[in-house]
């Protein structure tokens, strides 16, 4: 985890997020977007990512991100650079087929996380961005933060996203 102590100080939290907190807080999409080099945005459907985010994994990544514990949800930091890795329709597909035979059953949150492993090592790799990039635009958007926390967007809308959420 040493390679990534330059997002440690950024909070992963659950949900959409019309803007972060001085503590950073997004989801892990949101602060992948950041991380990419695009403008930050609440991401509230993965089809609303960049075209060069891979929609399977971003699925994933945000499904683990919703669910996890606040503690857990901080596992998922590493994976914040890696999710920009959108490849050929077969190869999302491929990783489509994977993510679903792989939380068929009811498996732990630990687990499904090897299961976002697993994907992102279907097709194209996210390019490896500089550690000093990543840090300065996501240092950049906690900078301009006005508030010191940040709300979660549209509280209703994700209560009615977890209630329809199919069961792992």
């Amino acid at each position: 985890m040493d390679s990534f102590d330059h997002i440690l100080n950024w909070k992963l939290k659950r949900g959409s997020h019309a803007l972060p907190g001085k503590d950073g807080g997004t989801c892990i999409n949101e602060a992948a977007i950041v991380a990419a080099g695009f403008p930050y945005r609440p991401v509230r459907a993965v089809e609303t990512m960049p075209d060069c985010f891979s929609r399977p994994i971003c699925r994933l990544a945000m499904l683990l991100n919703d669910e996890a514990s606040d503690e857990q949800r901080q596992q998922l930091l590493p994976f914040v650079t890696r999710l920009a890795c959108a490849d050929t329709k077969q190869v999302e597909w491929e990783r489509e087929v994977y993510i679903a035979q792989h939380l068929r059953y009811r498996i732990s949150w630990q687990d499904r996380l090897e299961v976002l492993e697993g994907a992102l090592g279907i097709g194209r790799q996210a390019y490896v961005l500089a550690t000093e990039q990543v840090k300065s635009r996501l240092d950049a958007v906690q900078q301009s933060a006005k508030a010191p926390m940040s709300v979660a967007d549209h509280l209703k809308f994700s209560k009615i996203k977890e209630w329809l959420a199919p069961p792992l």
